[in-house]
């Protein structure tokens, strides 16, 4: 087989994986889930009984426990020796006493999840492509280290995890149990970056730079996200915004405040009491084009605390507006 028919058959299969996205998205709002009848047979040790949610909110687009596989043994490369991921191509980057390890967004739209340790801090890197949320917590909970999979299951379009210990049920967005024995318990968020490979490539030079397992497992670096951003699928309309918000709109996130990345763009700088927010270009968009390194720029955003004159990182999300306003039906977006 010729590469040029290897590269036709990729495309049409993220084509297809792009229509299944949009479809399963239409559906949501009206697909009846399985229920706990189901759910019991994939996950035999999840106490479903207790719970602090009503168990009706959560659907399925189709996946189950684990279809979309999980990392549990991450493989890297050294950032200086990365010549095959674009320049401006998104990571999710974290730095722990001097362990410095990036994330790309062309593998974590993929699996979602990877369990890993860095700088001696067992860790939790989640991604959410619906939501557009990435966020790191600490895997340590009530004196265990739990291990992290996917229970292909969503709730307000937000994927929901479990543990392997507990098989309770986590929501990404929050990083809080929902359902299951640990129902209550709340990971620890950790300061993490989304920025580009060039961002992270300065700031830690001796920096490793997570690579699949197997390159063709997957089409890493197309998306089957392509002009996602652009639609208003009608399902998530249901989360009142403000005016001049649109639900596919990003917002950077920090507890239960958001501001607009158009305002960071506009200001390139912002204060907001201690919080210094700074925005530069460079840094592609995976709901844009096919080719995520083609996709549109929608730059970097790094937020930080100023604690007495010295500035900190702070833990931040960068997500669509109708997540954020999904669980933080009172929060305050700042666009302005």
């Amino acid at each position: 087989m010729t590469w040029t028919l290897i590269a036709k058959r990729r495309n049409a299969l993220v084509l297809l994986a792009a229509v299944g996205v949009l479809a399963a998205v239409a559906l949501m709002s009206s697909r009846s889930n399985g229920g706990v009848e189901e759910w019991v047979g994939e996950f035999p040790k999840t106490d479903f009984s207790k719970t602090n949610i009503d168990l009706g909110e959560i659907v399925s687009g189709g996946p189950r426990r684990d279809t979309i596989p999980p990392i549990f043994e991450p493989k890297y490369i050294p950032i200086k020796d990365a010549n095959d991921i674009g320049e401006t191509e998104p990571v999710i980057s974290v730095i722990i006493n001097g362990d410095a390890r990036a994330y790309p967004l062309r593998i974590l739209l993929w699996h979602e999840i990877v369990n890993d340790t860095i700088g001696g801090v067992p860790v939790l890197v989640s991604y959410c492509p619906l939501c557009n949320s990435g966020v790191v917590f600490d895997r340590r909970v009530g004196g265990k280290t739990l291990v992290f999979g996917n229970t292909g299951r969503l709730r307000r379009f937000n994927m929901v995890m479990y543990d392997r210990q507990t098989e309770s049920w986590w929501q990404q967005f929050e990083g809080d149990s929902i359902i299951g024995e640990l129902t209550g318990q709340r990971m620890d968020l950790i300061p993490a970056r989304l920025e580009s490979v060039a961002k992270f490539r300065e700031r830690a030079p001796d920096g490793l730079l997570l690579v699949p397992e197997n390159d063709r497992a997957r089409n890493y670096g197309l998306t089957p996200y392509e002009r996602f951003e652009a639609r208003t699928p009608r399902a998530v309309t249901r989360y009142g915004l403000p005016e001049g918000i649109r639900p596919m709109q990003r917002v950077v996130v920090v507890g239960e405040e958001a501001w607009t990345l158009g305002l960071l763009r506009e200001r390139k700088r912002h204060v907001a009491g201690n919080l210094v927010f700074t925005w530069e270009p460079g840094q592609n968009s995976i709901h844009d084009k096919q080719v995520i390194a083609e996709g549109r720029d929608v730059g970097n955003v790094v937020v930080q605390r100023d604690v007495d004159g010295k500035l900190e990182d702070v833990p931040y999300d960068v997500a669509f507006a109708f997540a954020f306003r999904a669980f933080n039906p009172n929060g305050t977006i700042h666009q302005e």
